[in-house]
């Protein structure tokens, strides 16, 4: 990791002395590289969606509050008949609640990104975070704090920084549930700070708060669902030139911009566009919608735009919302759930990573000839007992291949389990992890193997049945990862 985000440092460097187009021309990949090298499969699929969108349309976004996740978005819903793809939500407290109501709040707000996300839209978070070893109130999310204040807490051994881990750590209960769900989050923490109006706004070490929570997250708690969102405001009288607080690229996948009072300078997108250097850039906060036609013109690398909250109404009229979510530059949920579709079913070099397992099915019990069967199996987790498989398949005597690859969500050892009638063996990354190719019934076989948070590792299992009952189940275990039968969304189909 260290490696590579040094060679992103030098192609920085590089890049101030070539042209953009030189630049973006050769080091387009790179720069699509996620921040976290251990990024987990759902969110490489969104950033590769992002990606290819980008240019195409604008998605559509609106933020909701910590203390109703869901009210705006529904709204908005029903004033057009549409749904925003993107779901904003708060994961920061300001208004003085004791900590279980905060807990019940964030996960209100857990549960309600899951069903969004298994609904078929984004989901992104913002974090006001209050000063940490206070109380969490809007004051102490708004405090001023000194340069030399503000470097207790970005300093390791001081008793500021031990309560700056603290709040991360308790933030990162939530987030840490959505990536065990296999869902991705746009994380937007610590906006606006190129403004002075939060305590860690306009401060000359702002980039090492943001680097301590990036390691924190991705590092000490593996959190691998996230896309780093750097949002700081427009440039207007009342905030530097956000340029100065940039982190780099090493810890950053989307640079998003604040723009309130209508201000839709084209100077905004394509200096933030120049900042980033080919990256993902976005509106991360706005209160009166931009006009669609500006967006198509002379905008159109914007990915995404959130309205915020309460801001949707009082902004914006009735029928400024329906023409801008009603507007064929604009994407709502429904036509975004299409373009995923289309971008599913492209050429396999240009398609995201698609679920499941290829299951070769053979009327015997050698793995012999041509397979009766070729089909997609979400996991291994069958029961048959006395029953085929299928009806192109034999009751007795036959046997399975199963081939595809396995993402887990821990960086660490793990046990592969077994529970067959008759005989399985178990592959993954070519090492051969159990070897029970006999008639048993319903034993448990074990093996272990290391494996990497987000990385895509080969796996193949192949199964027959004599004769009787029939069963194939595969399971994991780690000192992270309850024992458990393997979930659908760990396994994707073979490389083409």
């Amino acid at each position: 990791m260290a490696e590579q985000r040094h060679l992103r440092s030098m192609l920085d460097s590089a890049s101030r002395l070539v042209g953009d187009a030189a630049w973006q021309a050769s080091f387009r990949e790179l720069l699509m590289t996620p921040a976290d090298d251990a990024l987990a499969v759902p969110a490489r699929n969104l950033l590769a969606a992002l990606y290819a969108l980008q240019g195409s349309g604008i998605i559509s976004g609106q933020h909701d509050y910590l203390e109703s996740p869901d009210e705006y978005t529904y709204k908005l819903m029903n004033v057009t008949g549409k749904h925003a793809v993107l779901h904003g939500y708060e994961m920061g407290a300001i208004n003085n609640q004791t900590e279980a109501v905060i807990a019940a709040q964030r996960q209100a707000v857990t549960d309600s990104a899951i069903r969004w996300h298994k609904a078929g839209g984004i989901v992104t978070m913002t974090y006001h975070a209050n000063l940490p070893g206070t109380a969490p109130a809007w004051s102490n999310v708004s405090r001023g704090l000194s340069e030399e204040e503000f470097a207790k807490y970005i300093t390791p051994g001081t008793g500021e920084h031990a309560k700056l881990l603290a709040e991360l750590d308790k933030a990162a209960v939530y987030l840490k549930r959505l990536n065990d769900a296999g869902v991705p989050v746009l994380w937007r923490p610590y906006h606006e700070m190129n403004g002075g109006w939060f305590w860690w706004g306009r401060k000359s070490r702002f980039r090492e708060l943001w680097q301590l929570m990036f390691e924190r997250y991705t590092g000490h708690h593996g959190l691998h669902n996230l896309l780093w969102v750097w949002s700081p405001n427009a440039k207007n009288q009342w905030c530097d030139d956000p340029a100065g607080y940039y982190p780099g690229a090493g810890a950053v996948d989307v640079l998003a911009l604040d723009i309130y009072e209508g201000d839709y300078k084209n100077s905004h997108h394509d200096q933030l566009w120049d900042l980033g250097r080919g990256k993902l850039i976005a509106i991360g906060e706005n209160g009166e919608l931009p006009a669609a036609a500006l967006l198509a013109k002379s905008q159109k690398k914007w990915s995404y735009q959130m309205t915020w909250g309460k801001l949707l109404f009082e902004k914006n009229s009735n029928a400024v919302i329906k023409a801008f979510m009603l507007d064929s530059f604009v994407y709502n949920r429904d036509e975004y759930a299409v373009k995923i579709a289309n971008l599913n079913a492209g050429p396999p070099e240009d398609s995201m990573l698609v679920s499941g397992l290829t299951g070769e099915y053979f009327n015997n019990m050698t793995l012999g000839g041509t397979p009766v069967l070729v089909r997609t199996d979400a996991n291994i987790n069958f029961s048959w007992q006395q029953a085929a498989p299928d009806p192109a398949v034999s009751a007795n005597a036959f046997s399975v291949r199963w081939s595809g690859r396995i993402c887990p969500s821990y960086s660490e050892s793990y046990t592969i389990y077994s529970s067959s009638d008759d005989g399985i063996r178990v592959w993954i990354d070519g090492a051969l992890v159990i070897d029970s190719w006999i008639k048993q019934s319903g034993q448990e076989r074990k093996g272990t193997v290391t494996l990497t948070a987000g990385r895509l590792h080969a796996l193949k299992v192949e199964y027959y049945e004599n004769a009787g009952d029939a069963k194939a189940v595969l399971m994991w275990e780690s000192a992270s990862q309850t024992k458990g039968v393997i979930p659908a969304e760990a396994f994707y189909l073979p490389e083409e």
